[in-house]
């Protein structure tokens, strides 16, 4: 439980730091123009939201992960809910990936499928 709160805090942190975008339109924007080192898409986002971001991210060759809700993505960025996360700095996305598989949350990788 203390790995998935400091995914949470990773994000708070980059999101203060300007290294992240929400919100679907900004996401596929940042996939397509290589800015986006990981997807985060939320566990409660509809399966086509999951399927284009999962298929987007797997052409683009960018990590993509299914972690926590809307609601708890929104309290770490400070944002409206949000289905889908783009983490835009390699030290950020590094670390959250890291933090995610030392708590053994694989999220779904959704690009070995």
């Amino acid at each position: 439980m203390k790995r998935k709160a400091e995914v949470l805090s990773i994000l708070s942190v980059a999101k203060k730091a300007g290294r992240i975008s929400s919100g679907e339109t900004a996401v596929l924007g940042d996939i397509r123009s290589f800015k986006s080192c990981l997807v985060l898409i939320a566990s409660d986002a509809s399966q086509g939201t999951k399927k284009k971001f999962t298929d987007k991210s797997t052409y683009y060759d960018v990590p993509c992960r299914v972690y926590g809700t809307k609601e708890s993505l929104a309290g770490a960025t400070g944002s409206d809910m949000r289905a889908v996360i783009s983490v835009n700095d390699e030290g950020f996305a590094g670390t959250i990936l890291e933090r995610l598989e030392e708590a053994d949350i694989n999220g779904e990788q959704q690009k070995d499928k």
